[in-house]
Formats: structure tokens, C-alpha cells, sequence
């Protein structure tokens, strides 16, 4: 019987982690997150937009599901192309090299240490690099994923147009 649910809960485990590893990979650990933010913050002011930092890494299932849920939801996906610059801003506080910890430190002060929401955590800032708002995901999640009127909610209350009334 030990055996059997050993063998249970590694079968369980396999589809878990295949199911995971079927997201798309969104976080480009080869780019400087500072730098990545700053040319984000100049797209936004050419354009008229917010920056959405998503904050997290390939390493974090979900933050990797919410960027496949709003990348599969049209009305959401819409809201976000008409009022944002979204970037994935990589943050691994594990890894443990000289400039990958000195750049998630650089990362950490920059946004004002949102990891102490967990991930993924998103960072709104306006067209001057400013931060408007730091989201907690928890906040969006329903289940073993997210809410879509919670998640239109988060990005209709801090589009340029809403922050500017």
C-alpha cells in the first residue's frame, strides 16, 4: 500500500510539473532589469502610457500563468495594449552570481522592494518612472488561477485616463 501511494503522489507530481513547464517562458534573464524599466519608461512617455512591471521569473509558476491568462483573454489584453508598456522584469533571488545579485539589489531599491508581496508582484509606473502602485497578486487570484473582473479592475484604476481624472 506504501507503495502504491509513493507511486501515486509521483504520478501526481510529473503532471504537475508537466503542466507547468507547457507555459510559455516570458522573463529574459539576459536583460539588466534597470535598464529594461528605463527604456520601457521612455516608450510609455512616447506614447502616451503607464509601464507594467511584472516582477518574477521563469522560475515562478504563477507568474507565468498570469502571463498566459492575459495573453488569452482579449478584453484584458486590450485594456493593457491601449494604456501600458508590459514588461516581464526578471528577479531570481536565488541566483547567486556577482552581477545577477548586484542588479536584483539595483532592481529591489528602484521599485521599492516589492518582493515583500511575493510573486508575481506588479509595479506601475507612470511616463516619468515614477511609482503610481504596487500590486500583490494574491489579491487577483481566485483558485489555481485568476479573476478576470478583479484583474480588469487592477488595470482600469491605473490607466493614464483613470490616474488623471
Amino acid at each position: 500500500m506504501r507503495k502504491f501511494v509513493c507511486c501515486l503522489i509521483f504520478a501526481y507530481c510529473c503532471i504537475v510539473a508537466g503542466a507547468q513547464s507547457g507555459l510559455k517562458k516570458v522573463y529574459d534573464e539576459s536583460l539588466n532589469p534597470i535598464e529594461q524599466i528605463d527604456k520601457a519608461v521612455a516608450k510609455a512617455k512616447a506614447e502616451s502610457k503607464f509601464v507594467v512591471c511584472q516582477v518574477g521569473g521563469n522560475w515562478c509558476p504563477w507568474c507565468l500563468r498570469f502571463a498566459d491568462y492575459i495573453s488569452n483573454d482579449s478584453t484584458i489584453s486590450k485594456v493593457i495594449d491601449e494604456n501600458f508598456i508590459y514588461i516581464h522584469v526578471n528577479y531570481n533571488p536565488r541566483k547567486a552570481d556577482q552581477t545577477s545579485m548586484e542588479q536584483g539589489k539595483a532592481l529591489m531599491n528602484r521599485l521599492a522592494n516589492p518582493a515583500r508581496f511575493g510573486f508575481p508582484v506588479f509595479v506601475i509606473l507612470d511616463d516619468n518612472g515614477e511609482i503610481l502602485h504596487t500590486q500583490d497578486s494574491s489579491f487577483l487570484e481566485e483558485g489555481q488561477g485568476y479573476n478576470k473582473d478583479k484583474v480588469l479592475r487592477f488595470f482600469r484604476c491605473w490607466t493614464p485616463a483613470a490616474v488623471r481624472k
